[in-house]
């Protein structure tokens, strides 16, 4: 191989390592702007939640509906109220799949919330959701780009899964949605979130 051919192939090979690299790079910013949201939402801080979604963000938690735009979802975040003294909302973001587009510009993430969620000396409860959220790097920073949450389950702490389960959590009374959305079955009843990836080794869906 003469000098210009070697000079060729190592350009070529520096570049697919400058793009995994950055692949590497985006994966990890969404895995932990993931992280975060989970951190401000157990301590209330509404602000620092609204300000990881995009411009045009759309959010759909559990059966609430669905709330468009950056503005809106911050309204939604006020909805709930400033922090309080033996208020528990830990909400520990889990098992994180990620795939970023070949763009550099988008992503996809499926995870999984296990919630501790009450208030001392009223209520207990154990919580679990499903992620199927996709994110966008937007003024070069990865943000939110559409969170929707599938309920599995809310049961009383002093009670457990194996005796009773909440339904589907609805529209807040106060506080309508920009759209609703089509409810689904929660635990005991079966239901899988589809997944935004195929099965890497069979390809299926």
């Amino acid at each position: 191989m003469d000098l210009e051919s070697t000079v060729a192939d190592l350009a070529q090979r520096l570049e697919a390592v400058e793009r995994r690299a950055q692949a590497a790079e985006d994966h990890l910013a969404i895995a932990n702007l993931q992280r975060m949201y989970g951190y401000y939402v157990d301590k209330s801080q509404w602000e620092h939640v609204a300000d990881l979604f995009a411009r045009d963000a759309v959010l759909e938690i559990n059966g609430r509906g669905r709330f468009i735009g950056h503005e809106r979802i911050r309204e939604y975040m006020r909805h709930f109220g400033p922090p309080k003294d033996g208020l528990l909302m830990n909400h520990m973001q889990l098992q994180p799949v990620i795939h970023v587009d070949p763009d550099g510009m988008h992503g996809n993430g499926r995870l999984r919330a296990l919630m501790m969620v009450g208030q001392m000396g009223d209520h207990a409860m154990w919580g679990e959701a499903i992620y199927e959220n996709a994110y966008v790097k937007e003024d070069g920073v990865w943000k939110i780009a559409k969170l929707k949450a599938y309920q599995v389950l809310y049961t009383p702490y002093d009670k457990g899964w194996a005796k009773e389960a909440s339904p589907l959590l609805s529209e807040f009374g106060d506080f309508p949605p920009d759209e609703p959305i089509d409810p689904y079955p929660v635990f005991p009843n079966y239901f899988c979130p589809p997944y935004h990836y195929p099965n890497p080794v069979s390809g299926r869906r």
